[in-house]
């Protein structure tokens, strides 16, 4: 009697962590899921570990190769990782080639965006119930140390969220070097980016130099710290946005006649003031979202607090995306409202037109 092959366990923990992905995303047996599929170790473990279910007949795996143009011979390492994906059994594998723009966000952020229009389309072009991300251990602890480059808050410490509406992320437990490992079990040739051995990009230098850095100094151990912190403030960020969401709407409302988009919004000053700072900056930082402006930073949250005190300028104080807040002066009219005395008021300013 012949004995199958015995099991390499990375292989075995791989496929438990997508299947635990897929059903606490209540992802119905049979379904469609979509692996986005870069062509390098990361994402083509996730690719071979998905192609298991295919066999066992639990879900259904396809996976889509986002091309960015952006590296010369981007189409041929395109066409290579599309072809490792047919030989795993999935289907569909569809390769879209995106055109990145030019924006000031940078080209990382442009080349994200056009990434995620391109996954959404193929989701919704082919029913997926979910789309698979590679991301790692590593790739968690490299964003943790970003945000504190950063001085970032709870939110951006925590990381990238394991599932984010149809998004999931299976492999955050793993460390990159297990991906390898699933690559070398399955015969998978990956492709190796250039751009994460690139000094000039910032996170390039936190894999290559400052995590080893760490490592070496601090001891061992310092990436799984890192990611068992981001975990940590992920719970954490999770509450108090929720805490936030509903004082939001107990602390909100608009002018009489105006609407959120060209209008105002008036935020309770006796309320805000009643709040903890976690609370009342995150209410603050959802009407400034709401009426179209970036998330503000915390300097400028600070800034828009000190009008609570009541002493000294009234405001405006800019907050960012052309938003602005004031406190509402006595007997003084909201545009298109009545007076609002005993609120913050939030705007949203007029562009100005560009001069001819």
């Amino acid at each position: 009697m012949t004995r199958k092959p015995r099991l390499h366990p990375t292989v075995g923990t791989a496929r438990n962590l997508v299947r635990s992905a897929l059903e606490e995303a209540q992802v119905a047996s049979g379904s469609l899921v979509l692996v986005a599929c870069s062509g390098g170790a990361d994402s083509l473990a996730l690719a071979a570990t998905a192609a298991h279910f295919n066999v066992s007949g639990e879900f259904r795996a396809g996976a889509v190769v986002v091309d960015h143009g952006l590296q010369a011979g981007s189409a041929e390492v395109a066409e290579a990782a599309r072809r490792q994906l047919v030989s795993l059994g999935l289907d569909p594998v569809d390769v879209r080639t995106v055109e990145v723009p030019s924006t000031r966000t940078g080209p990382e952020a442009a080349a994200r965006s056009a990434r995620y229009g391109a996954l959404d389309a193929a989701a919704a072009e082919t029913g997926a119930a979910a789309v698979l991300l590679g991301h790692t251990l590593d790739d968690q602890a490299e964003q943790v140390l970003l945000g504190l480059s950063r001085g970032s808050g709870t939110r951006s410490l925590s990381g990238m969220p394991a599932r984010r509406g149809i998004y999931l992320r299976p492999f955050l437990p793993l460390r990159r070097t297990e991906t390898e490992e699933i690559c070398r079990f399955s015969g998978l040739d990956p492709w190796h980016d250039p751009t994460n051995a690139d000094p000039a990009l910032t996170r390039s230098r936190v894999r290559a130099q400052v995590l080893p850095y760490l490592e070496d100094t601090l001891g061992p151990g310092i990436a799984e710290a890192l990611y068992r912190t981001s975990r940590i403030l992920a719970q954490d960020a999770a509450y108090l946005d929720e805490l936030a969401a509903a004082e939001y709407e107990r602390l909100r409302s608009t002018a009489e006649g105006a609407a959120a988009d060209d209008g105002a919004l008036l935020l309770s000053e006796d309320g805000l003031r009643a709040l903890p700072p976690a609370l009342r900056q995150r209410v603050l930082a959802l009407a400034v979202v709401e009426l179209g402006g970036a998330q503000p930073s915390f300097e400028r949250l600070l800034a828009a607090e000190n009008l609570l005190r009541r002493t000294g300028s009234a405001g405006p104080v800019q907050v960012g995306g052309n938003v602005s807040v004031y406190r509402q002066v006595r007997g003084a009219r909201v545009p298109h409202g009545d007076p609002s005395y005993g609120n913050l008021v939030l705007r949203k300013n007029p562009r100005k037109s560009a001069s001819k």
